[in-house]
């Protein structure tokens, strides 16, 4: 942990480095890692947050500290989504890892309602590109802030599961904690 809380580099420092905070939370899925700036929630990842903020300072010239304090409001939320308490998020995004069209389909896939899902054509078609299929897949795929920005709500076009970056069996346990009858994989 000593390198996460480190002084910034010599890059860092050149560049405007960004402050980020990180911290742990428990959850129904194991562990969730939280990455925030002053803007917003930058990622949440269910591998070791650690490997989220090593991979955040190859991106981004950014100073990193663990406080779990910034962190907790987006933990508060998640723990009440978890509980059946909170339909919709109302947390910053900080949108600084996603770009282009990536961009467009993540800000796109935070209108698609609780309890609700979508297919990878229908979320193409929703952004003006219908032919895009692979492309939101894509950025499905490379989502930065899962929960948060829904793509567990995201279905194969014929009406299967489709992939999951923490497997298919967190997949189906969000679908369920929102009452959605998960399709077979």
């Amino acid at each position: 942990m000593q390198e996460l809380t480190a002084a910034p580099t010599d890059r860092a420092r050149e560049a405007g480095a960004v402050n980020l905070s990180w911290g742990v939370m428990e959850s129904p899925l194991g562990p969730l890692g939280l990455v925030v700036s002053p803007e917003g929630l930058v990622t949440l990842t269910f591998s070791a947050v650690e490997e989220a903020v090593a991979t955040l300072t190859e991106r981004l010239p950014a100073r990193i500290e663990h406080l779990q304090r910034p962190t907790r409001p987006v933990a508060q939320q998640l723990e009440e989504y978890f509980a059946g308490e909170r339909r919709v998020f109302d947390l910053a995004i900080d949108w600084r890892l996603v770009s282009g069209f990536r961009a467009e389909v993540l800000r796109e896939l935070r209108s698609v309602p609780y309890g609700t899902t979508v297919s990878y054509q229908d979320l193409a078609g929703r952004v003006g590109k219908p032919r895009a299929v692979r492309a939101v897949g894509s950025a499905m795929a490379t989502n930065p802030i899962p929960i948060v920005l829904p793509c567990h709500r995201v279905l194969r076009t014929g009406g299967g599961l489709g992939g999951y970056g923490a497997g298919l069996d967190a997949k189906r346990f969000l679908l369920r904690l929102e009452g959605v009858e998960a399709p077979p994989a």
